[in-house]
């Protein structure tokens, strides 16, 4: 991927901004549709190209460039949105990717899903940045069972990280001119892990089914006991749920998902002294419910 020094003026300054950004998204428009929207308008902002400009390149009408860009109307067909894609230089595979995940979100029929892809000449497959490959891949683990802890499930959580790190593949030039690419990928998948976790009626994430998953009460041999413990943890867990943000991802990696302390800061890219501080305030806030949890029996 090249970006987009094609499209810069002869002079090397930013093209002009002519005519107007289309409006913005609908609120209707899903969150695996959104997935893959945001960074292809994104991409647009960024490129100084026009409306009129993409319809040029792409071949389509303004008004149907302009609904795709909205997310109005039907779930765009994957020519229309191929030609875009296209036009903006983005990496066609890991679109595709997010395109088809939307339309079965869309509840598009798998024929229509499939009839679409094959409507468009197949490109050979694309291959990500190697720093990509090798970042994505040393993150895949961490990654995946912090989305099992919130998600409840295998196939979900590998779903959700595989949407994350195509996200993440689209917007790398992006990533790595930032002063942080641990940081700005933790934040995409913790915004992808938690847009799909279920709530609490409070607002925040419910981590309450993960007492359900603990070794000590499965050990448990009578009912009674075993669902009077799974009751304490429970509460306990809504307590972890309940710590500021980065607390929270501190506990959840290093005491759900039994990810060593020492590897933390480098998969949610915050310095090893900050880390250790968010343990110290977690633990020192947790502490007490877990005592007055215990005291009960």
């Amino acid at each position: 991927m090249t970006g987009f020094s094609a499209y810069e003026q002869p002079d090397g300054e930013p093209p002009s901004r002519r005519g107007r950004k289309p409006a913005s998204i609908g609120e209707q428009v899903g969150p695996s549709h959104r997935a893959w929207l945001e960074p292809v308008r994104s991409r647009l902002f960024a490129s100084g190209l026009t409306l009129d400009d993409l319809v040029g390149r792409s071949g389509y009408s303004k008004a149907r460039i302009s609904e795709l860009l909205r997310g109005k109307g039907y779930y765009p067909g994957w020519e229309i949105t191929y030609s875009v894609v296209r036009a903006l230089d983005i990496p066609v595979w890991p679109l595709r990717r997010l395109w088809t995940a939307a339309a079965r979100e869309a509840a598009k029929d798998p024929a229509w899903i499939e009839s679409r892809i094959h409507a468009v000449q197949p490109l050979p497959p694309e291959q990500p940045p190697l720093a990509h490959q090798g970042f994505t891949e040393a993150m895949r683990h961490p990654y995946t069972a912090y989305a099992r802890a919130f998600l409840q499930s295998d196939r979900r959580a590998h779903w959700v990280v595989s949407e994350a790190c195509d996200i993440l593949w689209l917007g790398w030039d992006d990533a790595v001119a930032g002063p942080n690419v641990p940081r700005h990928a933790w934040r995409l998948l913790r915004s992808r892990v938690l847009l799909r976790a279920h709530l609490h009626p409070a607002g925040h994430p419910d981590l309450r089914p993960a007492a359900f998953q603990t070794v000590d009460q499965s050990r448990i041999d009578d009912l009674t006991a075993r669902f009077a413990r799974i009751g304490r943890l429970a509460d306990f867990f809504d307590a972890v749920a309940r710590l500021p943000q980065n607390q929270l991802d501190v506990t959840v990696l290093r005491y759900l998902c039994g990810i060593h302390p020492d590897a933390i800061p480098d998969i949610v890219g915050l310095s090893t002294a900050i880390t250790q501080s968010m343990d110290h305030h977690a633990r020192g806030a947790l502490e007490g419910t877990y005592h007055r949890h215990d005291n009960r029996e």
